[in-house]
């Protein structure tokens, strides 16, 4: 049953460290042609003026998804085979840390596609931060100031100091992986066939629109924030997530108690997404 378990979460993280590597590429061929001055501008020139630019700017969405859904479906495994319990609690902490990294990660990449849904969810993101009392005008200069810096702030986290703080978090978890590109070449074969057969989006604002729908991860707040304060809805209705996953270290009666707030709250996310979706 151990050696079952061990595998288990060994492939699925292995699975979503080859996606990461492949993010991280295309990425990387993304980041030499586009200019933060002029996000939009930058992000339509990548399809129609740089050689294989669409293409590459495919890889790097479908990718950073990918790797965004095996590293949610990574850590279920390992907490639902109870691989969690041999992290001291220290680690673990460090480990769910990277959750939230994660998601900025993928956030502030569609922040600087520029287009609707991007600048949409920038300027939402931006008066979110400024909600949080006391640290959150110095958060927002960290991570957005979107008013006063356009897209270059997001651009440098985006590139660089959230991929380091991932990094950081993740590292005593990923230097026990020893992954081999040749023994997942149907994963890179799929990301590669999606990114030549699927554009990755780009949406303008179109005559009489009235909805912006904003990445599909973020539907949820995006709904919520119609009923309940955003401080509430957008900022500690989150934390409730992530602390709760990360008191499932905790021995009972915590541990119970998280798990019983983590389903909790997937409930209530899943269901305020699906009513974004049909808006």
């Amino acid at each position: 049953m151990n050696i079952a378990v061990k595998i288990t979460d060994i492939k699925w993280g292995e699975k979503s460290l080859i996606s990461l590597y492949v993010s991280v590429v295309s990425g990387l061929v993304l980041a030499l042609q586009y200019n933060p001055e002029h996000p939009f501008y930058s992000a339509v020139s990548l399809d129609m003026l740089i050689p294989f630019g669409a293409f590459w700017r495919s890889l790097h969405f479908y990718s950073s998804q990918i790797f965004f859904l095996l590293s949610a479906v990574h850590l279920l495994a390992i907490i639902y085979n109870g691989s969690y319990l041999r992290l001291s609690l220290a680690k673990w902490i460090i480990l769910v840390g990277t959750l939230p990294a994660g998601v900025l990660l993928l956030f502030t990449g569609y922040v600087l596609r520029g287009d609707i849904t991007g600048e949409s969810a920038g300027i939402i993101a931006e008066q979110l931060c400024l909600t949080i009392p006391y640290i959150g005008e110095l958060l927002n200069s960290m991570l957005f100031a979107l008013l006063e810096e356009g897209v270059k702030r997001v651009y440098a986290n985006h590139l660089i100091g959230l991929g380091v703080i991932w990094g950081i978090l993740a590292w005593d978890h990923l230097r026990r992986y020893r992954v081999s590109l040749s023994s997942h070449g149907l994963l890179i074969l799929l990301m590669t066939g999606m990114a030549l057969l699927w554009d990755a989006p780009m949406e303008t604002m179109q005559p009489g629109m009235t909805h912006i729908a904003g990445p599909w991860f973020f539907l949820g707040i995006q709904e919520l924030l119609r009923y309940i304060h955003p401080l509430w809805s957008g900022v500690l209705f989150p934390l409730v997530f992530v602390v709760a996953v990360a008191v499932i270290r905790v021995e009972d009666p915590w541990r119970k108690r998280a798990v019983f707030f983590s389903i909790a709250w997937l409930f209530i996310y899943g269901v305020a997404t699906v009513i974004a979706l049909f808006r």
